[in-house]
């Protein structure tokens, strides 16, 4: 890309905008580089980590990037050999070291984003070297005593020697024999030694040598001979002590030094993850997404809107600032016209394709819909403004021209070119001829271009040539400003009379102007201002037909919630009121069930045994009766295991999964294999007493008088068997009966599984086992109660 394209759009505006996103001077430094890259494939594995990035960042935030610092100087500081570092920048050392540390944590296992995890694993670790600094430097930049042992041994001396000495000097300064000597009774220090503050005149008073003095001569500092060779002995520990730190950060500056490349690579990845995040946040603040890339020469971007416009008069990003655009270009609609009013819409649009063609290029995410393609351009190049070369004594028409001969020698296939007014600047006629030769030019050598203009010879062009498009910038002639919208397949019109008559222009002048025009002219005019206010009127009303749909479907979702919120209230009460009812009629047999067991142990009879056993039965169904069928089916399961009961409602039958493959299940339904898709399944719950039955006698229920043990649902459909098997549980537990005998046959196993299931939730059985060999097998479950 010419840096003339990346001017005339504004692409350095937005690498500042990006800038200010970043959390490190590295990184900062790294955006303001940015430029559009050349490799396609360097382009997508960039898109690929911003929108990892942005996923992780909309999950976690920003990565911990604070505490990298800009260790360029410091390396290369460290070529000479014999250099060393200062306590600072050995702490700038660690907090990088230690930042690459927190990235490498923030990146490991995140499923996510597996190319910049792959990218912080290479993250050197530098352990040996963060150790020793941590140990040798503290927060604040000083040189800890545990550095060395020598360091702490000549500290410690120094401590208690200056401890030493100042006892001394405090002693002197509150003796009796120097009272009125001392002008204050404080110990002070000039040089590095410890004085004490004598007055002048009685400076004869105290041996020693004299430092200072105070300003007004008043107060002499002066060192008594009897710390003379102590002050000595401590600044003799305090060079040692400074050769001694010397040492240590000479030490420790060789191991920086040995692990220069490490800490450059992680300074340069961290600076990358800074682009990307600063990328990442930038999307969020604006709405920028990255759109999907295409194989072929179009440009399909989906409420598009300008960066630059969305930032607000104190620079904040406020993306609703921007109209959206949609704008296209594709394999059928190689050249785009644009045209309207001259107030901005037309270069805007230009720019906006330009620009955000430009980004994708940097590996950037740009402001539109999701569902917005576009394809690698290889280069761009623009046209746009009106430069003037005053040292190279070009004219405007001459200045394009120049600029425009550049473009044609660059332009070819898989080339974007914007053309800001084209053929303007000279004679109408010749340079609306000029223009359309050029535009032919591009369109012959697989060029995708986009002009705008105010040459109604262009726009009849592009109305009758293959390939070439009109587009109008849509105008609100009440505020006369354009409202950025583009309306593909009809040229706009100028406005000039509209504008002119709204900015106050003498009815006269317009009068005479209008005059001047041509019938056919003045005809197109009108046709054309029709058109685009029909076209307005028609946006308008589309807008608010939106609107009242969006309207309509948020009233829809809600009745649809009330509705549904209601139905689950209403099941819930039923269900409810059937447990409740249950329960008491279970209480109610298990009450029968101890008195018939105890006239049983005493030898009582009891007469109204058969009556009372009708009568609950009677009660049981009664409350069958009254439970209603859930209205609506189960939904599809989300997920299904082999071995699972599942039901089909199109066969309104049953079948076990045999085989599960993605969506497609494999079941058996009444021994015959299906393979049906999941969303075609309906979990499978056994609903008691889902079938409803009559007042009178159910086949397979006991008689009055007599009660089989056995039960025989061979053929029985579940839904069927249920209501029989839990009806023949509650008689046998009636008649005392200890034990049972179910037979179900094998079949697919469906309804064999279905009953032990019921089984095993009945609190009344104690236990149950598939019968012998002998007595039938798998095909029948014996099943013992419990006592009473």
């Amino acid at each position: 890309m010419s840096e003339e394209t990346l001017r005339v759009l504004e692409y350095d505006k937005v690498v500042r905008l990006l800038a200010g996103h970043a959390v490190t001077e590295p990184g900062q430094e790294r955006i303001l580089a940015l430029h559009p890259l050349d490799n396609p494939a360097q382009v997508i594995e960039a898109l690929a980590e911003v929108a990892e990035m942005a996923a992780l960042v909309e999950q976690q935030g920003r990565p911990p990037l604070g505490g990298c610092r800009d260790l360029r100087r410091s390396l290369r500081r460290l070529h000479a050999d014999g250099s060393w570092l200062p306590a600072e920048d050995l702490l700038a050392v660690l907090s990088s070291v230690e930042a690459a540390a927190a990235c490498r944590g923030y990146f490991a296992g995140q499923s996510r984003a597996p190319k910049l995890g792959l990218l912080a694993a290479g993250l050197a670790a530098c352990n040996a070297l963060q150790r020793e600094i941590r140990a040798s430097i503290g927060s604040h930049g000083e040189i800890l005593d545990s550095a060395s042992f020598e360091l702490g041994d000549l500290r410690q001396s120094s401590r208690q020697l200056r401890a030493r000495i100042r006892r001394k000097l405090e002693d002197m300064l509150h003796a009796e024999a120097f009272n009125g000597v001392f002008q204050d009774t404080i110990v002070t220090e000039r040089n590095g030694r410890y004085v004490v503050p004598v007055r002048a005149d009685h400076r004869g008073r105290i041996k020693g040598l004299i430092h200072d003095e105070s300003a007004s001569g008043q107060t002499l500092f002066v060192e008594p001979n009897s710390v003379l060779e102590w002050n000595n002995e401590l600044q003799a520990l305090q060079r040692a002590e400074q050769r001694e730190e010397e040492r240590i950060l000479r030490r420790l500056s060789a191991l920086v030094r040995d692990q220069r490349g490490p800490l450059e690579h992680n300074q340069n990845l961290l600076a990358l993850f800074d682009l990307r995040g600063a990328a990442a946040r930038f999307g969020q603040m604006c709405g920028a997404v990255v759109p999907q890339i295409v194989d072929q020469p179009l440009l399909d971007l989906r409420a598009a809107r300008h960066p630059l416009l969305m930032i607000g008069p104190h620079g904040e990003i406020d993306a609703a600032r921007a109209v959206p655009v949609d704008l296209k270009l594709g394999r059928d609609r190689q050249v785009l016209v644009i045209s309207g009013p001259n107030t901005g819409g037309k270069s805007v649009a230009l720019k906006t394709i330009g620009l955000l063609v430009l980004m994708v290029r940097s590996g950037l995410p740009v402001p539109c819909d999701a569902d917005s393609r576009l394809f690698l351009f290889s280069s761009v190049h623009a046209d746009i403004g009106d430069e003037q070369s005053i040292e190279q004594q070009l004219s405007t028409f001459s200045g394009h021209l120049a600029r425009l001969r550049r473009i044609l020698e660059a332009a070819g296939p898989g080339t974007l070119v914007l053309l800001d007014e084209l053929g303007t600047g000279t004679d109408p006629a010749e340079g609306g001829a000029l223009a359309m030769a050029i535009l032919d030019h591009l369109r012959n050598a697989g060029v995708r271009a986009v002009a705008t203009t105010h040459l109604n010879l262009i726009k009849g062009y592009a109305a009758t040539r293959d390939g070439v498009e009109n587009a109008a910038v849509e105008f609100d002639p009440v505020t006369l400003r354009p409202t950025y919208r583009l309306h593909y397949g009809i040229p706009g019109a100028s406005q000039a009379f509209t504008i002119a008559r709204r900015l106050g222009l003498p009815d006269e002048i317009m009068r005479c102007a209008e005059d001047y025009l041509g019938d056919g002219e003045k005809a197109g005019l009108e046709l054309m201002e029709r058109i685009n206010a029909r076209q307005h009127a028609l946006e308008q009303e589309l807008a608010e037909a939106r609107k009242l749909r969006a309207r309509a479907e948020q009233e829809r979702a809600r009745r649809k919630k009330l509705l549904d919120d209601f139905e689950a209230q209403r099941q819930a009460l039923l269900e409810k009121a059937r447990r409740r009812g249950d329960q008491l009629v279970r209480d109610a047999e298990r009450k029968i069930r101890d008195l018939l067991q105890q006239a049983r142990e005493t030898g009582q009879q009891v007469p109204e045994q058969a009556r009372l056993t009708t009568e609950m039965r009677a009660v049981r169904d009664d409350l069958h009766r009254a439970q209603p069928v859930p209205p609506h089916r189960d939904r599809a399961p989300k997920s299904v295991t082999v071995g699972e009961l599942v039901r089909i409602p199109t066969l309104r039958a049953e079948g076990e999964v045999v085989r599960v493959q993605g969506d497609a299940i494999e079941m058996t339904v009444q021994g015959k294999k299906l393979r049906l898709p999941l969303a075609s399944l309906e979990a499978f719950r056994p609903r008691r007493f889902a079938v409803r039955q009559s007042g009178g006698a159910v086949r397979g229920r006991v008689q009055r008088d007599a009660f089989s043990p056995r039960l025989m649902l061979v053929g029985k459909r579940v839904d069927e068997a249920l209501p029989l098997l839990e009806r023949f549980v509650d008689d046998a537990l009636l008649h005392g009966m200890p034990e049972l005998e179910i037979v179900h046959g094998s079949g697919e196993g469906v309804l064999r599984k279905v009953v032990r299931e019921f089984l095993a939730e009945h609190r009344e059985v104690a236990g149950f086992h598939a019968a012998d060999v002998g007595q039938g097998g798998d095909n029948v479950t014996l099943v013992q109660l419990r006592k009473t």
